[in-house]
């Protein structure tokens, strides 16, 4: 790749992940989305221990308060705010009259405004809290709400805030790794070599790869960091390709974005001979997203996952003929999070830890997916190839939760 020809694709691609990467707050991330509001048929076992959030019971609708970014001082929060709480009340008008009512508290984007909301909600008798959107707001709202019982089912996809009385319900790094670690496993590529960024995001993003892997019958024959730069990336390529070479490696496990360094280290690692049949890659983000990075030459062959997509198609097709616009990627998780809780309340059941955690998954927008008692997520993802600069789902999204993940 010539010099000008790899500066052109880091520029293209990396301005927004170089914002995100010094973003400390994780958002839910947009890999998962669709539509459904019953409680699947299928029955699962209480997944992981802890306690908290245990519930409120009371009569009538269940009462929802709707913690969101409104009042930020990010000129982009607003737009977000607006497209979550549509999808909220979208899946509140599905689930019929008299089954959830829902108050919306402004949090300003921050820990100290969603710990006051969640302070406030709970005073007004709210039985679940719904958001808030950053991770640090909602281990805020957490903390606040810790002492009534109140679950909080927050819009972040961080797992560190994981737990007690706070579950995250963006897909994870780590259901995505588990998913696609254990399909390319099942396909003979069980030796994983995994690069990431050296900054926060991208060490985050290893470690979720690295402790996925302790599920599948994947083996991580180790991790190489790069500086999150042209420069950074160009040095490190020598390095990555050797020890693919050296631990036997069969497969690279890409942790970057389409928007930042994928581009750039998926090319450069062709250039240098990995990748392609012998160094199957793997990812961490969806390699749909834009839809130009599909003919992105160092991406061809390799495997990414993503939800279901047919009823993602069917959400945003509803969302857009009810408010006369597109949905916000992450507007889907309001909607999945309120059709737990409608499925819940529709039995007559008090939302809580034991409604949410045992004995049954959730229909939502990207296919099914449950809570764990760790404060996690499984959501049942499908795993897509890049051939000839198409998509080609080569294992479809699971329809139950015996078959995820594998």
């Amino acid at each position: 790749m010539t010099c000008n020809r790899m500066t052109d694709l880091f520029v293209s691609f990396a301005r927004g992940a170089r914002k995100a990467a010094h973003r400390l707050r994780t958002v839910a991330v947009a890999t998962v989305a669709g539509a459904a509001l019953a409680a699947c048929n299928v029955a699962v076992p209480s997944l992981g221990g802890g306690s908290g959030g245990d519930g409120v019971s009371g009569d009538g609708p269940t009462k929802v308060a709707l913690l969101l970014p409104y009042e930020s001082s990010r000129s982009t929060d607003a737009g977000v705010a607006r497209s979550l709480e549509n999808a909220a009340r979208l899946a509140a008008s599905d689930l019929g009259e008299g089954v959830v009512s829902i108050t919306v508290y402004p949090t300003q984007g921050t820990p100290a405004g969603a710990g006051a909301a969640a302070g406030r909600a709970v005073g007004e008798g709210a039985q679940v809290i719904l958001g808030p959107l950053y991770a640090d707001n909602a281990a805020a709202a957490g903390v606040a709400a810790a002492r009534s019982g109140v679950p909080v089912l927050s819009f972040s996809n961080n797992t560190s805030i994981a737990g007690g009385n706070v579950w995250v319900i963006g897909n994870t790094f780590e259901n995505t790794a588990r998913r696609v670690l254990s399909y390319a496993a099942a396909q003979g590529r069980n030796r994983v070599l995994v690069t990431h960024a050296n900054n926060a995001n991208g060490q985050i993003a290893n470690s979720a790869v690295v402790a996925a892997a302790q599920g599948t019958r994947a083996q991580i024959t180790g991790s190489v960091p790069y500086e999150l730069s042209q420069q950074g990336i160009q040095s490190a390529v020598p390095g990555i390709a050797a020890r693919a070479r050296e631990t036997n490696s069969n497969a690279v496990f890409l942790t970057g974005n389409t928007s930042g360094d994928l581009p750039v280290i998926s090319q450069l690692l062709s250039e240098a001979g990995i990748g392609g049949e012998e160094f199957r890659f793997l990812g961490l983000s969806r390699w749909d997203i834009p839809a130009e990075a599909l003919q992105l030459p160092g991406l061809q062959g390799g495997y990414f996952a993503l939800p279901d997509p047919a009823p993602l198609s069917q959400f945003r097709t509803r969302y857009s003929a009810a408010y006369s616009g597109q949905p916000h990627p992450i507007a889907n998780l309001a909607y999945d999070g309120m059709a737990a809780i409608g499925a819940i309340s529709r039995r007559g059941a008090t939302v809580g830890r034991g409604s949410l955690t045992s004995n049954a998954g959730f229909a939502g927008t990207g296919g099914v997916f449950r809570l764990r008692g760790d404060g996690t997520i499984d959501r049942a993802l499908a795993v897509a190839q890049i051939v000839n600069r198409q998509i080609q789902v080569v294992s479809p999204a699971p329809k139950s939760f015996g078959g995820a993940g594998s």
